[in-house]
């Protein structure tokens, strides 16, 4: 696998976490050059069943946060699987785990044996809410992470009630924010030498994504009410029917409410003091929604989008997924990635000389097993010992 033209060529990344914030963030290390090397337990990480739908054998849920990496099954549990994870340390740069707090410990691998062994080393830590303080040692899961975070709390209508955001947000942010420690810690290390630990929870991820309702409460006294896809702050801005799709009007000023005013005929809305600034929109933003959808409903939403995008108003017709994936403009940035049996979504972090690029499908489990040991200089009868044991799989 040729990994010397990502800016992270160099960097060796040993790898044991699953499901989906931790492999999130080492699949984008590995996208930029890292050597990243997967450790699972003999039975795989579980997402390898996550299906269907399958793509082949393996779930197209873990296929989606596995390419560029290399694959080790082995027993961590046994004594000399954990030799085989401290001759991987030896060499790597960075460590990356979501294990429940105190499973390292346990093991005699806990960051303050690790950092005394492997003074460079940068141990990322991904947990549901840390390793100590009121919640801490607790198991952390997206959904739950979203309820007990205030997520639920600010999605939703008055009809719905709180409802989970559509996708594993929590989680994945929480890939991208251990993705950004990494990055700081190895530039830290360029000037002082030393890793560092980085400690990541999904409830500290899902608290930093309420913005703007967290400065809202704490300048206000007030809640949030649930607005389904309405802004707490901004009037127009909010899902609108028209003739043909719905809408998303994002209007963030007094100019662009009135340019989409005039273009939908609807030129004397700005006039009325109910409407004249963003706060009077915002005190009557239900009578300012019907008065706008009767004008949409006169024209094609696909269409009204471009042309309200193309004189600067936000605007952009709802897409389903098969919208998204087939529109030219996610060919030209290049956000679906095809090579031989491979698609998947691509790497959104563009770098000019040294860009992202797909060097390997997601492996098969243990596939690189042998490779990786006789690479980190296990020989024949070593490896043989292994497989005896128990501690990887027999092959």
């Amino acid at each position: 696998m040729n990994n010397k033209t990502g800016a992270l060529s160099g960097i060796k990344v040993v790898d044991l976490s699953r499901v989906l914030g931790g492999p999130y963030c080492t699949q984008a290390l590995a996208d930029h050059g890292a050597e990243v090397i997967k450790l699972e337990p003999l039975g795989g990480d579980e997402t390898r069943g996550w299906g269907p739908p399958f793509d082949g054998d393996l779930a197209a849920y873990f296929k989606g946060v596995n390419r560029n990496k290399l694959s080790l099954a082995v027993d961590l549990s046994h004594a000399q699987g954990k030799d085989v994870l401290i001759r991987l340390l030896q060499e790597a740069d960075v460590l990356v785990e979501n294990f429940k707090p105190g499973t390292l410990e346990r093991w005699g691998l806990g960051y303050d044996t690790l950092k005394t062994r492997f003074p460079g080393l940068i141990h990322c830590s991904i947990t549901g809410f840390g390793a100590d303080g009121p919640l801490g040692g607790l198991p952390g899961y997206d959904a739950v992470v979203q309820a007990m975070a205030g997520l639920m709390s600010v999605n939703g209508s008055q009809s719905s009630g709180p409802t989970r955001v559509g996708l594993p947000v929590v989680d994945l942010v929480t890939g991208l924010n251990a993705l950004t420690g990494v990055l700081l810690a190895l530039a830290e290390r360029s000037r002082s030498g030393q890793g560092q630990h980085v400690d990541i929870s999904l409830y500290d991820c899902g608290m930093s994504l309420l913005h703007p309702h967290v400065p809202n409460y704490l300048a206000s006294g007030k809640l949030p009410k649930l607005t389904g896809n309405a802004h707490p702050n901004i009037c127009p801005y909010d899902s609108y029917a028209s003739g043909s799709v719905p809408v998303f009007l994002a209007i963030g000023n007094d100019g662009q409410f009135r340019k989409l005013c005039d273009f939908i005929g609807a030129g004397s809305l700005p006039d009325d003091e109910r409407f004249a600034n963003n706060a009077q929109r915002l005190r009557h933003s239900d009578a300012l929604k019907a008065l706008l959808e009767q004008k949409l409903a006169e024209h094609d939403g696909l269409l009204l989008a471009e042309q309200l995008m193309a004189i600067g108003v936000p605007c952009g017709a709802i897409a389903d997924v098969q919208t998204v994936v087939d529109h030219p403009h996610t060919q030209h940035r290049q956000m679906i990635w095809r090579q031989g049996d491979y698609q998947g979504i691509g790497s959104p972090i563009k770098l000019s000389r040294t860009p992202p690029a797909f060097r390997q499908a997601p492996p098969q489990l243990g596939e690189h097993t042998l490779a990786v040991l006789a690479n980190h200089g296990f020989d024949a009868e070593a490896i043989a010992s292994l497989q005896a044991c128990g501690v990887i799989p027999a092959q």
